[in-house]
């Protein structure tokens, strides 16, 4: 049996629900690595995150259990080092290269700054998300959707107010890894119409394309060498976390893609703003670094209000 891409209706935020949990346990694996553990090479577990997909997306598709277009039959047709028509492999370059970009500087950007802070700068990327769409897709959004995006914003600086840990150089990353999300988001859009594939093709077409990039790149700058001399690497601790935030990322990458093809970019990236109060309470608890506090408090209400607000004006179609 083949697992193919299921039918799309004009909003499902059911969808929007599904990878929240995935999603806080995914920051939490990558903070717990690079802080708690002090591994120092980020670029290395978006490799071991990239290889993990590769494997088993290869092993899935060999096997017949999943498809990696719609229609696919269960015999693979084409190069089995590639399993997609080489033509379809190129167009998805661009993809692939905003995925890299993303994967790279939102890893960096996680250490920089402490998790609840990391949570609130990253909700401003609604605004970049509604940007980029409008000059890679031309699409316009009503003036309730503006408002409820509006809404999240205000919430988002209003509950960094009082952050005492300021760092421009994370700061500066976090905003890069926003802007980089936001491409990335609407080329899925993009191209997954354009290139006839679902979201474990677009997953595998990501991973071929950008894991020997990686592999090269992590070889050039010392990182490989450095992960091997990582005293901790055969920890049994750090290898658990290395593997759960592989599972995790994988999980994620295909409720991204899913969800970003199924509605629109701008929904993905409001979606992601359900899982920020349970980060927050996790980052207090596990890394600190933020008071509470009642602007806090009412920064993060006004968030997920107008998460809220923006569900129901989708639900509405407007």
């Amino acid at each position: 049996m083949i697992l193919g891409f299921w039918g799309q209706t004009e909003f499902d935020y059911g969808m929007c629900n599904f990878p929240t949990a995935d999603r806080v346990l995914l920051v939490m694996f990558n903070k717990a690595a690079l802080s708690s553990y002090h591994f120092p090479c980020a670029n290395v577990i978006t490799l071991f995150q990239l290889v993990c997909s590769c494997l088993l997306l290869y092993a899935l598709r060999c096997w017949d259990i999943i498809s990696f277009s719609a229609g696919e039959t269960q015999s693979i047709r084409y190069n089995p080092a590639t399993l997609v028509p080489h033509k379809t492999l190129l167009h998805t370059i661009p993809l692939a290269v905003s995925y890299l970009l993303y994967m790279l500087v939102s890893m960096e950007s996680i250490r920089g700054v402490n998790v609840p802070m990391y949570t609130t700068l990253r909700r401003t990327t609604v605004a970049f998300t509604m940007v980029v769409e409008y000059f890679l897709t031309g699409q316009r959004y009503s003036l309730p959707v503006v408002g409820s995006v509006g809404i999240i914003i205000l919430g988002a600086f209003i509950a960094g107010a009082r952050d005492l840990s300021f760092d421009s150089y994370g700061y500066m990353v976090v905003f890069m890894s926003n802007i980089c999300t936001a491409v990335y988001l609407a080329s899925i859009a993009r191209i997954g119409k354009s290139s006839g594939l679902n979201s474990f093709g677009l997953m595998w077409c990501n991973g071929i394309i950008c894991g020997p990039i990686l592999l090269i790149w992590t070889s050039i700058s010392g990182d490989l060498e450095t992960t091997v001399k990582f005293p901790n690497l055969f920890a049994p601790g750090f290898q658990a976390v290395m593997a759960l935030s592989c599972t995790m990322a994988f999980l994620i990458n295909y409720c991204v893609f899913w969800n970003t093809m199924l509605n629109s970019a701008l929904t993905q990236t409001i979606c992601g703003n359900l899982k920020d109060l349970f980060t927050i309470g996790l980052g207090w608890l596990m890394f600190g670094g933020l008071p509470f506090d009642l602007l806090n408090v009412v920064g993060q209400s006004l968030g997920f209000l107008g998460s809220c607000l923006y569900a129901y004006c989708k639900l509405q179609g407007r």
